[in-house]
């Protein structure tokens, strides 16, 4: 404190010439502003005891209040919103991963919701809501005008009840109804799998359970893999992840980083800026890693994303991620309620921002969409009955060369080659990162 008090005594002894100039200008600028503000806060006042008084029908205060002030706040951007007490609750619910309704993660454009992305294993995701829907209406009631919050409050209601959006998508020319099931949403923060010789961490959504999952269904793979030398590298699934919490973006990075920046936060006083960095320890061992982004992918998980591209230590494929490069702040205010006000945009190690440009993926690689199967003519299956091999020919000679280990072994490596043909079916994304994971596998065995 005392270092500071001197740095500022020395600018004004240094400083006091101008000032004896400038002083009277600069006095009379801020107080014609502060003038102008109190006039504008009158006019507030005179309007609200006009509408109270009257108003064709008496209002609720306390709501037109509420409104007034939510209307304050979302004039300045997107993710900033009053909170009411019951919306307060919510949030504060939801981060730790269960909360009833569709499994939507919004955002607000050109007056409607947009889908930032469905949340995996949610009625919406079954019902087929895809990242970048715009939704119009709600059980036939337009949402144009209203809050995102109030939308939300709209989409809302009883398990088990019946809800029916309209949805305006690119690519087909005409808006569609999609009616879903209500339902208590229970996020499972981290789903791991082994893919071959590949583990994939599947991360939906950072919440209060993302690292300790991570970290947990990690260790779990690599055991059933036989050990960290039976792994061949890591594919980080960020795809469709909305974001979440900030800390839990810096934990995950720090999972793979042994040192080094992560992100940086600054906003309007530069001396509020943070940095965060990295502390040592690679969950992964050095092992190679993939992340997976698409336009669904967007706050915590860019963070996450442009920290280990910045630093060399994954290769990022997929799509262009949703471009959220900016902070909020929960302010708790009286009456229980909250502002959900943006303090800061954060950046990435090499010092850029993500904000509306999103992390560019280093191998773009699109999700074709799915097809359905082709029907197999009676033709077609007979041809595929005649397309023999030299093993299928009665009296064809054995192969002797090969011990039962070594046949194994090969039928073993066939069996992993058909299964990754059938992924890139169903997830050509994926089965693109595993292929990328052999392929460094392959290369580092050659060193």
């Amino acid at each position: 404190m005392r270092k500071f008090v001197l740095a500022v005594l020395g600018g004004t002894v240094a400083g006091v010439v101008a000032t004896t100039q400038l002083a009277g200008p600069l006095v009379a600028q801020e107080a014609s502003r502060n003038t102008s503000v109190y006039e504008q806060l009158d006019l507030f006042g005179d309007i609200f005891e006009r509408i109270r008084s009257q108003y064709v029908e008496e209002v609720d205060e306390k709501k037109l209040i509420e409104a007034a002030i939510n209307g304050m706040l979302t004039s300045l951007d997107p993710h900033s919103s009053y909170l009411s007490p019951e919306d307060a609750a919510d949030m504060q619910v939801q981060t730790r991963g269960e909360f009833g309704g569709l499994g939507i993660e919004g955002t607000q454009e050109d007056g409607f919701v947009k889908v930032v992305s469905p949340i995996d294993d949610t009625p919406a995701a079954a019902a087929g809501i895809e990242a970048g829907d715009f939704i119009t209406h709600v059980d036939g009631q337009s949402v144009l005008g209203l809050t995102l919050d109030q939308a939300v409050q709209m989409m809302r209601g009883p398990v088990g009840s019946e809800i029916v959006i309209t949805v305006v998508r690119e690519g087909r020319e005409e808006p569609f109804d999609v009616s879903i099931i209500r339902d208590t949403i229970k996020l499972t923060a981290v789903r791991t799998r082994l893919e071959g010789d590949s583990v994939v961490l599947r991360v939906t959504t950072f919440n209060d359970q993302t690292y300790p999952n991570l970290e947990e269904g990690l260790k779990k793979a690599v055991e059933e893999a036989g050990g960290i030398d039976n792994v061949n590298g890591f594919v980080l699934d960020l795809r469709n992840n909305p974001g979440g919490l900030l800390t839990q973006a810096i934990r995950v990075s720090d999972a793979f980083l042994d040192a080094g920046e992560i992100v940086s936060t600054r906003g309007r006083d530069p001396s509020d800026g943070e940095r965060f960095n990295a502390t040592e320890g690679d969950l992964a061992q050095g092992k190679p890693i993939v992340v997976l982004i698409n336009g669904g992918s967007a706050s915590a998980s860019e963070i996450v994303a442009g920290a280990l591209q910045d630093h060399r230590r994954a290769i990022v494929i997929g799509e262009k991620s949703f471009g959220k490069g900016s902070v909020q702040t929960v302010i708790p205010l009286r009456g229980e309620g909250a502002m959900r006000l943006t303090t800061a945009r954060y950046y990435t190690p090499s010092g850029r921002s993500i904000q509306a440009l999103g992390v560019s993926p280093d191998i773009v690689v699109a999700q074709p969409p799915r097809q359905p199967e082709p029907e197999v003519t009676e033709e077609e299956s007979s041809a595929a009955a005649r397309n023999r091999f030299e093993a299928d020919l009665r009296g064809s000679l054995t192969n002797d060369s090969l011990s039962e280990d070594e046949r194994r072994q090969i039928e073993e490596e066939r069996a992993k080659a058909e299964a990754a043909a059938e992924l890139r079916k169903e997830d050509y994304q994926l089965a693109y990162a595993i292929d990328i994971l052999k392929g460094l596998s392959a290369l580092d065995r050659k060193e």
